[in-house]
């Protein structure tokens, strides 16, 4: 059974951070994001570790999982958004009191989704794979980053639906800032292996391949337990993105994935768009896509809204998704169920 955390109106964020910390010159756009959370109704209450940065982490891994647990045990909170993603979350892991974890939302990319992966495997709570709060602290956020209120709101037994996004962000322009952050100027346009008309149903897992591909052959990788006891053995239809391996190391940890038995039973892939998938040797993602449908035969959607190309859906990690694609056009329905 899967729990459902709930979004209350005017509920306490927690900003902590589990793997990489703010610099000082880049304080300006935290205190940005807690002002539009402010606005739209919500309290903040921010940890130490979000203000510092050195040596590829905001703190000490025992600080950052000591600041972490103190917010997942804290009944004032109701939801924990990292400043962003970061390199090395994995580190805290073993130090995390998950048995004292109360059920609230956590939302996040990039690094974070090692945490939301370890935490929905180990527990079979719900968690959120979306926007990271620097990315909220804009005037106004574009329609597809603005559902994650309306996606974590969502009661169990209930579903939310997502449409794809009209257009993406190409390129990072820091020196011309953007009312909404990103600057989206390319049309989407969802792909498929094979067919056009693409159906796929099963329980969503996923996140930033290059990080939660660490969690294999560890106690907070146990995909199949999960499967099996939190899931009824229903399929698992996992999303997937890329932020900095080539081709050939994209290659890797997907044959890593499936010789651990990650896409037993697996009812489809979801890849997100990305400006990684550097080819080695002529050697492209299509062709992975490629390899990947002929050898496990299930659907296989690329260039979704999901991850470091902005915008990005909310996915959550748990629930159960019916996804169509046709004609470039993607929904995503979500029913929380148990």
């Amino acid at each position: 059974m899967i729990r459902y955390p709930a979004l209350n109106e005017g509920t306490t964020i927690g900003v902590t951070a589990p793997s990489s910390g703010v610099s000082v010159e880049l304080h300006d756009l935290l205190r940005l994001a807690f002002k539009r959370m402010e606005v739209q109704g919500f309290k903040v209450v921010c940890g130490e570790t979000i203000w510092t940065q050195n040596k590829a982490k905001s703190s000490p891994a025992k600080v950052r999982a000591i600041e972490l647990n103190a917010m997942m045990s804290d009944d004032q909170i109701g939801l924990i958004i990292p400043p962003w993603g970061g390199e090395l979350l994995i580190e805290i892991l073993e130090y995390l009191e998950f048995d004292h974890f109360k059920n609230k939302w956590i939302l996040g990319y990039s690094d974070t989704s090692v945490l939301l992966l370890a935490v929905t495997l180990k527990t079979g709570t719900a968690t959120a794979h979306g926007t990271n709060l620097v990315d909220l602290r804009g005037d106004y956020s574009d329609h597809t980053t603005a559902m994650w209120p309306s996606v974590l709101s969502t009661k169990t037994g209930e579903s939310i639906l997502q449409f794809s996004s009209e257009k993406y962000q190409k390129e990072w322009n820091h020196a011309n800032p953007s009312p909404c952050v990103f600057h989206l100027t390319e049309q989407t346009y969802w792909k498929s292996i094979a067919n056009h008309h693409v159906n796929m149903q099963g329980r969503l897992l996923g996140g930033c391949i290059d990080v939660i591909r660490h969690l294999i052959g560890t106690p907070f990788g146990d995909v199949l337990h999960f499967q099996k006891n939190h899931c009824n053995n229903e399929p698992i239809l996992w999303y997937l993105e890329n932020c900095e391996l080539s081709t050939a190391d994209l290659r890797r940890s997907l044959v890593q994935m499936k010789l651990a038995g990650w896409f037993d039973h697996c009812s489809g892939l979801l890849f997100g768009r990305s400006d990684a998938n550097r080819p080695i040797d002529n050697y492209t993602a299509e062709d992975i896509y490629k390899e990947l449908y002929e050898e496990l035969q299930v659907p296989i959607i690329y260039d979704i809204d999901c991850g470091h190309v902005p915008p990005q859906m909310t996915f959550i990690n748990g629930a159960y998704a019916e996804i169509e694609v046709k004609d470039g056009k993607g929904s995503v329905k979500q029913t929380f169920k148990q």
